[in-house]
């Protein structure tokens, strides 16, 4: 079990990062609260021991983006409607970025995946190929296509 330190700073250091990937896969305040408390217990009760920086941060988006995973094929989650469509709340962010996170919130998750890190976090290919555990080409493959459905959604070449 981890001190009330490290717990503290993992929290103080990723807990925008969780929140961020949460959003972007839950479409859901509420959901992406249950999950960023379930990420950070399971990192109060690891023992695995990071090399570095990176490798605790590469551990905190694997962790999240499985919780989120798990959560979506749920039994729960496909036979429950969320508030958001009873309560007839628009979604809060600034209304120029709503369209843009809209597309790529309805990007398949292969590929929601790949644009949130790159593009988000900032990773290279070769970073996200080690997080995600696939071929650096298969990447860019994801990154491309990508590109490419948000060009369509969107309308033309201004959003890249």
């Amino acid at each position: 079990m981890r001190s009330e330190q490290e717990v503290n700073r993992a929290v103080e250091e990723y807990s925008d990062l969780i929140r961020r990937l949460c959003m972007i896969h839950l479409k859901n305040y509420h959901d992406t609260q249950d999950i960023f408390q379930t990420v950070f217990l399971k990192y109060v009760l690891s023992s695995v021991v990071f090399e570095n920086k990176e490798h605790e941060k590469a551990w905190f988006i694997r962790v999240t983006l499985n919780a989120c995973k798990d959560l979506l094929k749920s039994f729960f989650r496909s036979r429950v409607v969320p508030m958001e469509e009873l309560a007839d709340h628009p979604f809060t962010m600034l209304p120029e970025h709503t369209e843009v996170l809209e597309a790529v919130q309805s990007l398949p998750p292969k590929y929601r995946n790949v644009v949130y890190l790159h593009f988000y976090e900032g990773y290279t290919a070769p970073e996200i190929g080690k997080i995600l555990g696939k071929n650096v080409n298969t990447i860019y493959t994801y990154l491309t296509r990508s590109k490419e459905i948000l060009r369509t959604i969107l309308g033309g070449d201004g959003y890249e």
